[in-house]
């Protein structure tokens, strides 16, 4: 699965947040979140939808599936 690395990091960016809190989210270090988001790993479906959550936006547009940033509702 791959996830568009320059809008990852532009999500994380737009919300003040830097790879060190990202890795506190997943309780990794951020040289491994550095990874997810330079591309040279690939993450879990678990971990892509708690990012969507904690970024405020969907799975879709993280991997480049859509354009539209806003978040889905919730069931």
């Amino acid at each position: 699965m791959a996830v568009y690395t320059d809008i990852l990091k532009e999500l994380r960016k737009d919300k003040n947040l830097t790879q060190g809190d990202m890795a506190k989210f997943f309780n990794i270090k951020q040289s491994m979140y550095s990874m997810y988001e330079s591309g040279r790993r690939t993450m879990k479906i678990e971990m892509l939808c708690k990012l969507a959550d904690i970024l405020e936006t969907s799975t879709d547009y993280i991997l480049g599936r859509t354009s539209e940033q806003k978040a889905y509702p919730k069931r």
